[in-house]
């Protein structure tokens, strides 16, 4: 028996087929392209997305040596999608969650005395990233597009509602709890959409997808439109929860950090939702076919990876990602240099969606090294500042981090990480966990596996990174440089 498992990421869809013993038999990968009509603004087509998730099945299927047993399914989170029911066409481009498009109409909502109960309903808080200004936007901004959500043409819903709409010929209208835990819109407490936060948002619950479990039989694949597959979907999950279930991170305190295009901390507080008050935030981890939900403290990185292919695509400081490693380790520390990488606003613990990138301390000597040094000592600091808070927030001691994602194949990156958290950094051989913690729910969901144990007892460390020396005084500078940083675009 096997699993295939649909990632659809930021900026690329990848397909893998993940078999009994948890091991990966074949995969895909289709990038698709980002678009940014305005500055601020970050769009996708939905056509691209689902070409490439075609695209990276069909390949991940070729190369399988029988048919899947049941789907899975994880996504970049708060992206809205817009479709229509019959058609399955998108009357607009999707809004990607790294668009900043509402950060006056958050300002406003909070000036309004709103974030109180957004917070104490959702565990979230007021910013552009998630979902349900973006759909306040579209209302507000393009009435003709929204007349097809008030008729009931058109639906509404993240990424995983799109494609189990896609895959099922539009049969299905859901999504699991642990992405409708990032709309803005859901009683993470009651595990169910708030009419409350619909209605300030303007968003009525008949337009929004069924709320159902992360795992369990969920849906069902139409052959005549998925590539004449008849099966079962059993698993959906946000990326970073996905991620956290890829790690086996079931006991309460388990924690993990994914590099992705931005990185993720989530640590697995139970059936406890743990309240922040200093900018992390409250998330359903994942949610049982019993209905009881799991909970998770979270802290949001909006660019890490994103960076380094800001190295590449923007600068053309290196040829390929991975090569950034290599150019960081030529160099013995940055050279004084600090780059904050606040592309697309500040997250946790800073939440400042008019900062922007700076680099600062550069001279003469500066070189395309030192600033690829400085990229990787920047996701370092980010993460270790989320942490920081979390530990501190949550009460709760941190043995160790566990790491995924494509950045944490730097092996530099991974040491500078350990030193600066004072705790083992642990990478795992399978370091798509973001896709395996979707084969994991699926298969659960399918009868593939049997229980967690049996999943705890397949996971694999390929290298545990053990502390060095914490160096202090970059962390101090660093700080120094995210306040530089805060409000630029305010002043632009």
């Amino acid at each position: 028996m096997s699993v295939l498992v649909i990632d659809a990421g930021t900026t690329g869809v990848t397909a893998l087929v993940v078999g009994s013993n948890t091991q990966v038999q074949s995969r895909g990968y289709r990038e698709f392209p980002q678009h940014f009509p305005q500055p601020g603004w970050v769009e996708h087509s939905p056509d691209e997305i689902w070409t490439a998730t075609l695209d990276a099945a069909r390949d991940a299927l070729a190369a399988c040596p029988s048919t899947p047993t049941c789907v899975g399914i994880t996504n970049q989170r708060e992206t809205v999608v817009l479709w229509d029911r019959d058609t399955l066409d998108s009357p607009r481009p999707a809004i990607v969650w790294q668009d900043r498009r509402t950060s006056g109409m958050c300002e406003q909502l909070r000036q309004d005395g709103h974030e109180s109960v957004v917070s104490r309903t959702t565990g979230l808080r007021l910013d552009p990233y998630f979902s349900a200004t973006k759909l306040a936007w579209i209302a507000s901004n393009e009435p003709h597009v929204w007349s097809g959500v008030v008729s009931g043409r058109t639906a509404i819903g993240t990424v995983d509602s799109y494609l189990v709409a896609r895959m099922s010929r539009g049969l299905h209208h859901i999504t699991d709890a642990s992405n409708a835990s990032r709309t803005l819109l859901f009683d993470i407490h009651r595990g169910v959409w708030s009419e409350e936060l619909c209605a300030l948002f303007g968003v009525s619950k008949d337009a929004l997808p069924t709320v159902v479990a992360s795992y369990g039989d969920l849906a069902h694949t139409d052959p005549s439109c998925f590539l004449g597959l008849d099966l079962p979907i059993t698993g959906i999950a946000g990326d970073q929860q996905a991620a956290l279930f890829g790690q086996c991170a079931f006991n309460l305190g388990d924690a993990k950090c994914t590099y992705g295009t931005g990185s993720f901390v989530l640590v697995n507080t139970g059936a406890d939702a743990v309240s922040s008050h200093a900018g992390l935030l409250t998330t359903v981890a994942h949610a049982a076919p019993d209905g009881s939900l799991t909970y998770a403290l979270e802290g949001s990185v909006f660019v890490t990876g994103a960076a380094i292919q800001w190295l590449r695509d923007g600068l053309g400081v290196i040829d390929a990602a991975h090569e950034v490693n290599d150019l960081a380790a030529s160099v013995p520390d940055a050279g004084g240099v600090v780059f904050v990488p606040a592309l697309a606003g500040l997250g946790a613990p800073d939440w400042d969606p008019s900062a922007r990138g700076v680099v600062v301390g550069i001279t003469r000597g500066t070189t395309a090294a030192h600033l690829a040094r400085a990229t990787l000592d920047a996701i370092a600091f980010q993460v270790r500042d989320v942490i920081d808070l979390m530990v501190r927030e949550a009460s709760l001691s941190l043995p160790a981090l566990a790491v995924d994602g494509g950045a944490s194949a730097s092996d530099l990156l991974c040491q500078l990480q350990a030193d600066q958290l004072g705790v083992p950094v642990l990478r795992p051989e399978m370091i798509e966990t973001t896709g395996l913690g979707a084969a994991f729910l699926a298969g659960l969901g399918a009868g593939v596996w049997q229980s967690r144990d049996e999943l705890i007892g397949s996971r694999r460390i390929e290298r545990t990174f053990h502390p060095g020396r914490r160096d202090e005084n970059a962390h101090r500078l660093w700080r120094a440089a995210v306040e530089r940083a805060k409000g630029w675009a305010l002043e632009t």
